[in-house]
């Protein structure tokens, strides 16, 4: 088992949180508490997830924890993204981001499902 500091997923992933938190911050008031904090949580959740994923036998309930979270925040940032909250350029380079972990997530919740079934009697 790699240390989950060290998977490729997780070093795209905390990247994606830090520009979370980075841009959130320049969200108006009435959405920074609220769909602003959202965004964060996810993003929190997501690296959680990572984490517990890395360290369990069967993966796949936490991988689909973290491609839900995905799902959440491709949804909150895009309803910044409409509220004019987030320029086009930011947004497009957050779901560029999204998109990276997301193509990780899937990779690894097929391949982790194959050497899950290969060790099942």
């Amino acid at each position: 088992m790699a240390l989950y500091y060290n998977l490729s997923v997780y070093k795209s992933s905390y990247k994606l949180v830090i520009m979370l938190f980075t841009h959130s911050g320049g969200f108006a008031r009435e959405y920074k508490y609220t769909v602003g904090q959202e965004l964060k949580d996810e993003g929190l959740c997501l690296i959680k997830n990572i984490y517990r994923a890395n360290k369990a036998l069967d993966k796949s309930m936490h991988i689909g924890g973290a491609r839900e979270n995905v799902e959440m925040i491709r949804l909150f940032l895009r309803l910044m993204q409409d509220l004019g909250q987030l320029s086009l350029k930011i947004f497009v380079e957050i779901n560029l981001g999204l998109e990276e972990v997301s193509k990780q997530l899937a990779a690894w919740e097929k391949s982790s499902l194959a050497r899950f079934l290969a060790m099942s009697p």
